[in-house]
């Protein structure tokens, strides 16, 4: 029997360790394609009943139920005996040991081969996997792919004929219609819990800001706790339209402001996850910043007009081909409201390379309409953490910052200005060690990198000092 406990986070549902460890799909280079998950999908919007009051639910829950799974995540991680932080500059502490870590989440079986959705923070930095069926049947997991920037991840398990939930359009969610929360809270067992829709399209609450990531979630009164993560938020006719992901709290528990990731979004990940491995996002080639007041007066946009402004176009780029220029006003894309910058990232991000977007805009106050082939958005590789471009130190960036051959390690080249780091991390400032392991190269300092507090040793202006890095 399993044993139950619990952490406190921000995201319901990590239980156990602390681990940074950017999650990649299966090898690319595979020359056998797997089958596509065969998904039930009921695209019709959600209809009042016909017969009158409703008074149980017992009928859809038990149809759902056995979709819903727990998923257990196992690390191996090493730590040495001594708390002393100091011992290993000095030679001292006991040698390293090794201990087991275990997290807890949920997640939702979609096709009858195995394909199950959960989320990345649930399986991120996990050495083994499995997953419990509420029939208490339990198999090995396999990681198929992970997108830490919409929290998204695909694994499977080998089994056939299993139960499946059918999934909604999430678009047609309205505000108030009633949800279920199905997952497996404080590891006590399956639960549910009902409320209804609160709001839509959260996109600014910061909750993947360390990656950069893309935010579009679903909140929702319906209680949502530490093990929730993971599971299935269905709509009263048992279709899913969202995947659990977080709550914000005071308390670090539930006080009914929960999360979800749409489904529509999520499934668009997991078919990229099983057939790529990976994430291909759009991309405008476009700098932008949200319309203010004080903008839209200054370039006279009628009056309520909301938008983002375009501050750069790349040259030769997607929106340069399609007549786009700075100080264009962006309304729409596709026909959906742009209203604030994390508008049009989504959406851009959402939709493929290669694909046709018609944009409306206003360019001195008079609206237009274009078409723009986007291309695909470039993951920067010299990328550290979120917005912090590093590169190795050559022999010309020594000659311009001044630095001797007895400085090693990777050099900051950018900050962006969206970054959480932005102000604490600046260019120029060498990063020599990171939690006390020399830097060698891109690669291994992001396998150094932990989440929570990382000790940074770092050059800068002729000395050397420690910085404490908090990545969450």
């Amino acid at each position: 029997m399993r044993t139950k406990f619990a952490s406190i986070v921000l995201f319901a549902g990590i239980l156990g360790w602390a681990a940074a460890l950017w999650v990649t799909g299966r090898d690319e280079s595979s020359a056998v394609p797997k089958p596509k998950p065969q998904l039930k999908v009921d695209g019709t919007p959600l209809q009042n009943s016909a017969n009158g009051l409703v008074v149980s639910y017992a009928d859809m829950v038990e149809k759902v139920q056995p979709a819903v799974v727990s998923v257990y995540s196992t690390k191996i991680v090493s730590s040495r005996a001594t708390k002393d932080p100091w011992a290993r500059l000095f030679g001292g502490g006991a040698n390293p040991r090794e201990q087991k870590e275990e997290g807890l989440g949920s997640g939702v079986i979609v096709s009858p081969d195995g394909y199950i959705i959960t989320n990345n923070h649930v399986i991120e930095g996990a050495d083994a996997l499995s997953v419990l069926l509420p029939d208490d049947r339990e198999f090995t997991a396999t990681l198929i792919g992970a997108d830490p920037k919409t929290d998204v991840a695909v694994i499977k398990i080998e089994a056939s004929d299993l139960p499946t939930v059918t999934l909604a359009d999430s678009d047609k969610v309205r505000v108030g219609d009633v949800v279920f929360a199905f997952g497996n809270p404080l590891g006590v067992g399956q639960t549910v819990t009902m409320g209804i829709v609160s709001a839509k399209g959260r996109n600014s609450l910061g909750l993947l800001e360390k990656v950069a990531g893309y935010e579009d979630f679903i909140q929702t009164d319906a209680a949502i706790n530490m093990g929730n993560s993971g599971g299935a938020l269905v709509d009263a006719m048992g279709r899913l339209v969202g995947i659990n992901s977080a709550i914000v709290s005071t308390t670090k528990g539930n006080i009914g402001i929960g999360f979800a990731i749409p489904i529509n979004l999520a499934a668009s990940i997991m078919h990229s996850l099983i057939d790529t491995g990976s994430v291909s996002r759009g991309s405008l080639g476009v700098s932008a910043e949200t319309v203010t007041p004080q903008i839209g007066e200054a370039l006279k946009l009628p009056a309520g007009i909301k938008g983002v402004v375009l501050t750069t176009v790349t040259s030769d780029g997607p929106a340069d081909k399609a007549g786009l220029q700075p100080a264009d006003v962006i309304q729409a894309v596709n026909g959906r409201a742009v209203t604030a910058l994390e508008d049009l990232r989504l959406l851009i991000a959402q939709t493929g390379p290669g694909a046709s977007v018609q944009i409306d805009y206003f360019r001195d106050g008079v609206k237009h309409t274009t078409t723009a082939v986007l291309g695909k958005l470039e993951e920067r590789p010299n990328e550290l953490v979120a917005g912090v471009e590093v590169e190795p130190l050559t022999t010309e960036l020594r000659r311009r910052l001044g630095l001797d051959s007895r400085v090693t390690g990777l050099v900051i080249t950018h900050v962006a200005e969206d970054s959480p780091y932005a102000g604490y991390l600046i260019p120029n400032v060498v990063i020599v060690e990171i939690n006390r392991s020399p830097v060698e190269d891109i690669v291994s300092a992001r396998g150094l990198l932990r989440e929570g507090r990382n000790l940074l040793l770092v050059y800068y202006r002729g000395q050397h000092r420690y910085l404490s890095l908090n990545r969450e």
